[in-house]
């Protein structure tokens, strides 16, 4: 996901309207911009096992219904976490996927980080796949397609990423205490 978001005063690549990505209005976006209260308690109960049930049956699906009805504007769940939509190709059947996504904005960089935890299950999440086998994809953020490629993070450069992604959202910790395997750490930059 290209975490550039050029918009059409041309302001270069982070930027847009003279705004920093992952900037609404003058507003800070994510977590950090929500109710302490609230944000603390949706943090709680994400990182349960309940949660981690239920979840991946629901949001996904209230997402893109959101997300189609708003005309590509919006979904629910970005009312508290930054989040994508996802146009990739299957990695075996290499048909069209459309997967919404929370992401962590990097406007320092330009980029974006996808994080697959799958809400702290055991195996990697389909999109996972598919960007390893595609990765030339293209993200929709804030009612605009940004062509992009993505890249599996490693070694140094996903343990500082990994360190980010804890500071943006704590649950993931809980998530990756659950399960055994690594959990997928992506960039996506802007092609």
């Amino acid at each position: 996901m290209a975490a550039t978001d050029e918009g059409a005063s041309g302001a270069g690549p982070g930027k847009r309207s003279g705004k920093r990505l992952g900037e609404r209005s003058g507003k800070r976006t994510g977590p950090a911009a929500r109710g302490a209260f609230g944000t603390k308690l949706v943090q709680r109960v994400s990182a349960t096992r309940a949660f981690a049930r239920v979840a991946p049956l629901l949001i996904p699906a209230v997402d893109r219904a959101v997300h189609r009805l708003s005309g590509g504007r919006t979904m629910l769940s970005t009312r508290l976490l930054p989040g994508v939509v996802l146009h990739a190709r299957g990695a075996r059947t290499g048909q069209p996927r459309h997967t919404p996504l929370a992401c962590m904005p990097e406007p320092d960089r330009g980029t974006w980080i996808l994080v697959g935890s799958n809400f702290g299950r055991p195996g990697h999440p389909a999109w996972t796949g598919n960007l390893l086998a595609h990765p030339e994809v293209s993200v929709h953020w804030q009612g605009q397609e940004v062509p992009v490629r993505a890249r599996l993070l490693a070694g140094e450069e996903r343990a500082a990423a990994w360190q980010a992604v804890l500071r943006f959202w704590p649950p993931y910790a809980a998530y990756q205490q659950r399960i055994e395997r690594e959990i997928r750490l992506f960039r996506i930059e802007r092609r």
